[in-house]
């Protein structure tokens, strides 16, 4: 995978993406439940961590994981399932450089297209995503939960070599 520039992280230093390892998990675990209301459960990290079409990514600052990305892969299609920041961490950068590793390591493996589901609320979220040219390509009704809320089905095109 194409190495990657780190991003200042202010008093704590440069925050680097690496794989996501089984000790990481304590630490994703408190960021997963703090940003979603319906957080996954930690079983479903272990098992995706042992699954051959799945990668999951950290970003650190120092030894603390302050963000994660999983993305599974089937054939040359992929699902960004999950990526969230530790909330004093947001607005620095963290988000973007998690979505940069998902499409360099998708690009990588001839993955073509890049999906995700989004809340309509989760404005922020929508434009990270509208801005690296996601598109919306459809609308699941009544996905989430805790709030019940529609899911935006978001697309995102890759260039492959």
């Amino acid at each position: 995978m194409a190495s990657h520039q780190p991003v200042a992280g202010g008093q704590a230093g440069e925050v680097y993406v690496r794989r996501m390892e089984p000790a990481d998990l304590a630490e994703v675990m408190e960021i997963e439940r703090s940003s979603f209301s319906t957080p996954w459960p930690l079983q479903t990290f272990h098992g995706l961590l042992r699954r051959a079409d799945s990668l999951l990514w950290v970003a650190e600052a120092g030894d603390r994981v302050v963000g994660y990305a999983v993305v599974w892969i089937v054939l040359d299609q992929a699902e960004l399932g999950d990526i969230a920041v530790a909330e004093a961490w947001r607005r620095r950068g963290i988000g973007r450089l998690l979505l940069d590793t998902v499409l360099d390591a998708m690009a990588e493996r001839g993955v073509r297209e890049l999906f995700l589901e989004v809340r309509p609320s989760n404005v922020e979220a929508r434009r990270l995503y509208e801005r690296y040219g996601f598109d919306e390509v459809g609308r699941r009704k009544d996905y989430y939960s805790r709030p019940r809320e529609d899911a935006l089905v978001l697309r995102r095109l890759l260039q492959t070599n």
